[in-house]
């Protein structure tokens, strides 16, 4: 099992913040291009938990793949969980969270993952996996301070 975890201070007020997160569309606004991710089910404005989301997401080298998501026990206006049902990962529980921070927001992400194929799996990880997953997480630190000024 692997730990990826950002913490990130914003600008925006705790509920700018929470309003952009609850928003199930707002993932694509903060995915790379390169993944030509895009949600293929319908998504409310507001997440809920139960909500099922389905995705299509281009991983470089590795091809086209369907992800689904459930949403997660949500703290309104704190926290809530996309936990993959199925997709690219053995496992993956993805734990977001805002908290004050003086007169700005902190934005945690907290992702455990476990990638497929065993020992293959694990030397993907330390070729390829992480240093994608990090990418992706830079990408979306850019866009989230960009997309969350007060």
């Amino acid at each position: 099992m692997y730990l990826l975890e950002r913490h990130q201070r914003v600008s925006a007020g705790m509920e700018k913040a929470w309003n952009f997160l609850q928003n199930p569309a707002n993932l694509d606004h903060i995915t790379p291009p390169d993944l030509q991710f895009r949600i293929v089910t319908e998504v409310p404005e507001i997440m809920y938990a139960g909500l099922i989301i389905e995705y299509r997401i281009t991983i470089p080298l590795f091809g086209t793949h369907a992800w689904i998501t459930e949403i997660k026990h949500i703290r309104p206006g704190i926290s809530f969980v996309d936990e993959q049902r199925l997709g690219p990962y053995r496992f993956w529980y993805h734990y977001h969270e805002i908290r004050p921070d003086g007169e700005k927001t902190l934005l945690i992400d907290r992702v455990y993952y476990q990638p497929p194929l065993g020992i293959l799996g694990r030397i993907l990880h330390r070729l390829y996996i992480r240093r994608t997953l990090e990418r992706i997480f830079d990408f979306r630190r850019e866009r989230l301070a960009l997309l969350l000024e007060a």
